[in-house]
């Protein structure tokens, strides 16, 4: 099914954003039975709405089929999990919580960022689509529930007193296909002068720096603060404060409150990424459709680096068996050809293989035995941890490379 009109506002969908062709979903590993069998892949494509300015991918795969089992946990990326650390105690300083409030975490994963609150005795509630990672984090004592949220999930959290003095959604504004039910239920699960916090990678810097590998099935959106404010005042929300972060190759911390209240002050970060879109030219179709042609260069730089590499009888590996290494790979057709594997630190991935390029999963430990000549980092907006982390690449020889927005070899 194709999404020919917005999935906000309903106008038709006529401009075209990015067209990276038809892929295998970025976070279905394969096991060594489902090497034999037909892979399914759908068009991955994204278009903008010239009513409201959301950018949005058109094909539709149901979100059961993504989230119900999940391969990602939060917790194996250590800077993603002291970013969370830090973000809860502001969260404590700046809005008083305290033993009293209720903080509620949508799509809180493993339990990675409420196991804080935890420890400093704020009571928490997680709610996790997937029961194998919701099961992960009961284990580390974090009250989770296994279901999708939206307006319906809101309205049985309030009426058994679960409103929420602040509810949290990381990265997971971009993962649902009815924004209008999603953000519906985030409004729906405040208290009065409760607080809404989202994080988001920002379109703005994944349009600077080339980042079309942020764009997969899973990620129904591409969000700038300029669609994200319409569809929250929609559903009764005005943002207050925005704040800028380094994370997934920039991130917008959007903090929003309820239109009645007052309790909230409004913040400097908010006019100035507002007057940042405005200049990049967000509020004109042509600012979208030029990105398309921005992405060949980088696919033709890592074909003639990995290409180069074979002729000259180098070793290559990949390390993190990461969804937006999946997009690059699969878009530059990329397999066992040029990359002999790929290391990932999560145990649930090692033993499978990626979707589509079909590499193998191994534990980092691999490189030791194969001493690769070159490692290409596929998340790259973790490669310097990787490569702070894994000095013995140097000291056999080994560098270090990533594709976007350039390539560039490292070391």
């Amino acid at each position: 099914m194709t999404a020919h009109n917005c999935r906000f506002c309903g106008a038709p969908l006529k401009h075209r954003f990015v067209d990276l062709g038809s892929t295998p979903l970025a976070n279905a590993y394969l096991t060594e039975e489902q090497l034999k069998q037909p892979e399914p892949s759908y068009p991955l494509r994204a278009f903008v709405c010239s009513d409201c300015w959301l950018v949005q991918a058109d094909a539709f795969v149901p979100p059961e089929d993504i989230f119900s089992h999940y391969a990602y946990f939060s917790s194996y990326s250590d800077s993603w999990v002291e970013h969370a650390r830090q973000f809860t105690i502001m969260a404590r300083t700046r809005f008083g919580l305290n033993e009293k409030s209720q903080v509620i975490e949508v799509a809180s994963n493993d339990g990675y960022l409420l196991k804080h609150f935890v420890e400093a005795g704020v009571p928490v509630l997680g709610i996790e689509p997937a029961e194998n990672v919701a099961e992960v984090a009961r284990q580390v004592g974090v009250p989770t529930e296994a279901r999708f949220f939206g307006k319906e999930t809101a309205a049985d959290l309030v009426s058994r007193g679960l409103a929420a003095d602040i509810v949290i959604g990381n990265n997971v504004l971009a993962h649902v296909p009815d924004i209008n039910d999603f953000v519906g239920g985030l409004s729906g699960v405040l208290k009065e002068d409760g607080v809404v916090s989202v994080e988001f990678p920002h379109l703005l810097r994944l349009m600077e720096n080339i980042q079309f590998d942020t764009v997969y099935h899973e990620h129904f959106y591409y969000l700038s603060l300029l669609a994200v404010e319409k569809a929250f005042a929609a559903h009764g929300l005005k943002v207050f404060d925005v704040e800028e972060l380094p994370t997934h190759g920039g991130s917008l911390r959007v903090l929003a409150c309820r239109t009645t209240s007052t309790a909230h002050p409004t913040g400097p970060g908010a006019a100035k990424v507002r007057a940042d879109e405005a200049a990049a030219g967000f509020d004109k179709v042509e600012t979208y459709e030029a990105f398309q042609s921005r992405v060949a260069p980088i696919k033709d730089g890592l074909l003639a680096f990995l290409n180069e590499a074979k002729r000259d009888g180098k070793k290559v590996a990949a390390y993190g068996a990461a969804a937006k290494g999946n997009t690059l790979l699969n878009f530059c057709g990329i397999g066992t050809n040029l990359i002999d594997y790929v290391v990932d630190r999560n145990p649930h991935k090692q033993g499978h293989f990626l979707p589509g390029s079909k590499l193998p999963i191994y534990a980092p430990e691999k490189m030791d035995e194969t001493k690769p000549d070159y490692v290409l980092i596929l998340p790259w907006n973790i490669k310097n941890e990787v490569v702070a982390a894994n000095g013995r690449v140097g000291a056999w020889g080994g560098r270090f490379a990533v594709a976007v927005p350039e390539l560039t070899v490292i070391g």
